[in-house]
């Protein structure tokens, strides 16, 4: 690939020193929710064999098989139910609500409770194309986590615990049986994976961004499995690995527009002068992108928007170097963009022969929609936002209270209403287990308020006792009032024996 064929087709393809940096958005996101990333977890930690591509076709045969043995009133040897009722079940018992827009649709959607149902069960979409988001939550390990022992040892850690093994409860255990009776082609074991990109120790130092917080707290999640059942114990999962994967795709978002920034200023004869400075730009000390009780979309829409822009800018930029016939360096760190900041420099006098900004502006107006976030990458990075933080919108009235793990919910009952930041009351149990893991003695709600900073969700400590996130921690009984603490509130564990073994 060329400038001129960047230039024509600027989405299509990435400069390879763009495609393998760690900062890189990879997979892209599209639109999911929290069950459809559990879903795509399972497939790429344990079910070898089980793709985005095949769990379509493989709902349509296995509901194919059980209307065959419901006709002919025969089932499996090894399933415990006849046909009829493990019928009942898929589409009763472990039914996931559908959207409004898939009401008429006829397919497969569980909960995705045991591992084996996420073989049929859980893509992003009915046909073969799904993105793989399970490939989204893998790489945030890795950038989370300090080295590559630690990741591989994390990842080992969460497999473990996906496993359905005897201490699990006693349905999980029949469930996972029956399902593997009824669908047997592919078996749980693990599935060794391509690493992915580890983050410059130089940048990680001292940093906070969500992956490593995410990473800390799937340890602390993991830890509390044996207090609860499976469904409990997936529900408090699935409320971390929303916000976290979010969050995420938030924070690469900001980094972009700083590495952008950086390398625009460069390709000017300016920027940043060496890596320290570079690293203190495009790795702020503190994110936020989220204001509780605020509205959502827009901060987030404003963020996929500079990314895009960056995105253009910096594959531009890399193109016209590999134009002059100067090999751009990987962006996967601070130390790396500095130096591409130094190619650009250096070979200011032969990119203005080149007329980059000539090509950025007609690129910018031609693709006004998809920066605008109305189209393409930008609308599909909405669209995940919005689904996988959204209180689930179902299409069946008995199933609208089905989503308990939500961090936006909807201001009003109106379909245009806003959406508003308010966690749900699994992930207000989830946050506060995962914010008092590892400490003894009591500690005040700011701790919560701090340890939802590290995701960036901004909460004002001083307004729990009177907002809505208040009324729920007493509800749920996880504050103590106590007039010596901050806001007279102390935060209560949910899993007192989880809080002991991770101490």
């Amino acid at each position: 690939m060329t400038l001129e064929k960047f230039r024509d087709d600027p989405w299509r393809n990435s400069h390879c020193a763009y495609q393998i940096s760690a900062l890189a958005m990879s997979p892209a996101p599209e639109y999911a929710s929290s069950e459809v990333i559990l879903s795509s977890l399972y497939r790429h930690i344990g079910l070898e064999g089980a793709s985005e591509r095949t769990v379509p076709q493989s709902g349509r045969e296995l509901d194919r098989t059980v209307q065959k043995s419901r006709d002919r009133s025969r089932k499996p040897d090894a399933a415990a139910l006849d046909a009829d009722t493990f019928h009942m079940m898929l589409h009763a018992v472990l039914e996931s609500p559908k959207l409004p827009n898939q009401s008429s649709k006829r397919f497969l959607q569980v909960t995705p409770l045991v591992p084996q149902a996420a073989t049929f069960s859980g893509s992003a979409r009915l046909s073969s194309n799904s993105w793989p988001a399970g490939s989204l939550i893998r790489r945030m390990v890795w950038l989370g986590s300090p080295d590559s022992q630690s990741a591989v040892a994390m990842w080992q850690r969460l497999f473990d615990a996906l496993t359905v093994t005897e201490n699990d409860d006693v349905f999980a255990r029949f469930l996972q049986s029956e399902i593997e009776a009824w669908s047997p082609t592919i078996k749980w074991a693990p599935v060794d994976p391509e690493e992915p990109p580890l983050l410059d120790p130089l940048d990680a130092r001292g940093l906070n961004y969500p992956a490593k917080r995410f990473v800390r707290d799937l340890d602390a999640v993991i830890a509390a499995k044996g207090s609860m059942t499976r469904r409990q114990w997936t529900s408090l999962l699935e409320a971390i690995i929303r916000l976290a994967s979010v969050a995420h795709v938030a924070w690469l978002c900001d980094v972009h527009a700083k590495s952008w920034e950086c390398i625009r200023a460069a390709m000017k004869g300016a920027g940043p002068a060496d890596e320290d400075e570079v690293r203190a730009t495009i790795f702020p000390r503190s994110f936020d992108f989220l204001s509780y009780g605020d509205r959502a979309l827009p901060g987030i829409k404003d963020r996929a928007s500079a990314f895009l822009q960056a995105r253009l800018g910096i594959n531009a930029a890399l193109w016209a170097l590999e134009a002059i016939g100067v090999e751009p360096n990987s962006i996967s760190s601070s130390t790396a963009i500095a130096k591409v900041c130094d190619q650009l420099r250096e070979n200011s006098d032969a990119l203005v022969s080149l007329k980059i900004s000539h090509t950025m502006s007609e690129v910018d107006e031609r693709e006004t929609r998809a920066l605008l976030c109305k189209k393409g990458i930008g609308s599909n990075i909405m669209e995940f936002a919005r689904h996988v933080l959204g209180q689930r919108q179902a299409a069946n009235p008995v199933l609208r209270g089905y989503d308990q793990g939500f961090v936006l919910r909807k201001r009003g009952t109106h379909n245009s209403s806003p959406w508003v930041v308010g966690l749900g009351p699994v992930s207000v149990l989830a946050f506060v287990h995962c914010a008092l893991a590892g400490t003894t003695g009591p500690r005040s709600v700011r701790r919560l308020t701090q340890h939802l900073g590290g995701y960036g969700v901004i909460v004002d400590y001083q307004d729990i006792p009177t907002n809505d996130l208040g009324h729920q921690l007493r509800m749920l009984g996880l504050v103590l009032d106590s007039p010596d603490a901050e806001s007279g509130m102390l935060l209560v564990p949910p899993f007192p024996n989880a809080q002991e073994e991770a101490a």
